[in-house]
């Protein structure tokens, strides 16, 4: 591995951190927060973007990455993007626990969205300094498209290395290259990012009634997938109908590969239904919609419309992984409840800001799960499974499998170590999916009127962790683990 090479790029991640902080300050200051919420804000930008300029005067020269260093640099940027993010929260004593403070960063850069607050003295989200809380909605959507992307996209000398790290940041099984550079790739899909960030923080300001602050937070956490709210009822604090359909709309978006949106700004918008994994998607969030809505209409709310609303939008938060709640789905009928645990598997399409399994893979192990069935009646058959058309290669399939039983190993594996720090089982399994999947909420003592803060420490890193390797895919994380790896 290339040492100095890494920590240079990691340096370059963590000098973009400490420098949002002190935007952050800025704003503090503009909302008139208390002094030390403003201290801590700068103090942790100096400290951070300190340390960034002299990891970068120590590490300086020339940039070429192997693919080997390429997920180095990417789950290093994740570790020290977690732990200088963490500092606000620790200096201004919003959350004085240093694991506590790196889980909520940790939840917040891989778009998680698991929180432990409100806790200790900050009773509400609303008690909490704005400042410190617009830090919390930027570390979400820097890590929605990935702050290593943006960094292969304004930094042109990283053009070399720039594909290793674009292949092992990205979510998903398939990383589409836009064009044939691929820091041109990432200034476009960040392009597109930026644009449906602005267009739903107008959406949410003008005819949803938000205040700018309100709009802005909501939005970088509807685009990254991510669901920290200002509100400790979350999205369900503004009963509006207005509020939750246009968020309902970007979490749809933010679901879908980006790089269909691209092609719908170039004008050609038929990509959408031309492509499969956008109608499995589609498709499959509707059923679960409709599902739910039967389910607890008449059993939970009597209002149809009011059911449909609500089940439309958590079907939409869970399946997107996005985490936002509008109602207390721990009370709805079991078969609603065990959907939703269903539906935070599946996740979003690949090279989308969710997480999850991705709607992608799951399609194609469908598609083979169908094509072994047959097999079995007809052995001699010659069968093979396609993807809008075209051939899907073996070595594909092999590694989506791979992924999918190396996914509930580490599933099944977390949840056994939960066990010791949960209640019952049912929050020991569903807080390790909605961690693992990016999600945020699950059942029970981590429900949707619920946070993580009773989860003892022990707990907190475990879920940590969960958090990175769902959100960087595991193999980027796992691969670190080999001894082979630090082998030169």
């Amino acid at each position: 591995m290339n040492k100095r090479a890494v920590f240079h790029l990691v340096a370059m991640v963590t000098l973009v951190i400490g420098a949002s902080m002190g935007l952050c300050s800025a704003l503090s200051h503009y909302w008139g927060d208390p002094v030390w919420a403003r201290q801590s804000l700068i103090f942790s930008s100096a400290i951070t973007a300190g340390f960034a300029l002299v990891l970068l005067f120590l590490t300086r020269g020339d940039i070429n990455l192997s693919r080997r260093d390429g997920f180095a640099v990417v789950t290093f940027g994740w570790i020290f993007a977690a732990a200088f993010g963490a500092l606000p929260y620790i200096f201004s004593g919003v959350i004085p626990h240093p694991v506590a403070a790196v889980f909520e960063t940790m939840s917040g850069f891989t778009t998680t969205g698991a929180s432990v607050l409100p806790a200790g003295e900050f009773q509400t989200l609303e008690s909490i300094p704005r400042g410190i809380l617009f830090w919390r909605a930027l570390t979400h959507w820097f890590g929605g498209m990935g702050v290593l992307v943006l960094c292969v996209a304004i930094l042109p000398f990283l053009g070399v290395g720039g594909m290793q790290l674009y292949r092992a940041e990205m979510p998903g099984p398939s990383k589409d290259r836009l064009t044939p550079r691929i820091t041109t790739t990432a200034k476009l899909l960040w392009g597109v990012y930026a644009l449906l960030t602005l267009l739903e923080i107008l959406l949410l300001k003008y005819a949803g009634g938000m205040n700018w602050f309100d709009s802005f937070c909501h939005t970088f956490a509807t685009m990254a997938t991510g669901g920290f709210s200002t509100r400790t009822a979350s999205v369900g604090a503004f009963n509006s109908g207005v509020v939750d359909c246009i968020i309902i709309f970007f979490m749809f978006l933010a679901g879908v590969n980006f790089s269909l949106h691209y092609y719908a700004l170039t004008g050609k918008p038929n990509r959408y239904f031309k492509d499969p994994e956008f109608r499995f998607y589609l498709t499959f969030l509707l059923l679960c919609s409709l599902f739910l809505t039967f389910s607890i209409w008449g059993t939970v709310y009597e209002d149809f419309l009011f059911s449909l609303r609500t089940s439309l939008f958590q079907a939409t938060s869970i399946l997107t992984t996005t985490g936002f709640v509008t109602a207390d789905f721990d009370i709805w009928p079991n078969g609603s409840r065990l959907l939703l645990v269903l539906m935070m598997f599946v996740g979003g399409c690949a090279g989308s800001t969710g997480g999850g399994i991705k709607v992608l893979r799951i399609f194609i192990l469908w598609k083979k799960m169908v094509k072994e069935v047959g097999l079995f009646m007809r052995p001699q058959a010659v069968m093979q499974i396609k993807l809008g058309g075209k051939l899907i290669e073996q070595e594909i399939i092999s590694h989506i499998s791979a992924f999918f039983i190396i996914f509930f190993l580490v599933f099944g594996l977390a949840s056994f170590l939960m066990t010791f720090y949960t209640p019952d089982l049912e929050t020991a399994t569903t807080s390790v999916v909605a961690t693992l999947a990016n999600i945020g909420p699950g059942l029970n003592a981590v429900g949707a009127t619920q946070n993580y803060a009773a989860i003892p420490v022990p707990g907190q890193i475990i879920l940590t962790l969960c958090m990175l390797l769902g959100r960087l895919e595991l193999y980027t994380v796992l691969i670190l683990f080999l001894p082979s790896f630090w082998k030169k």
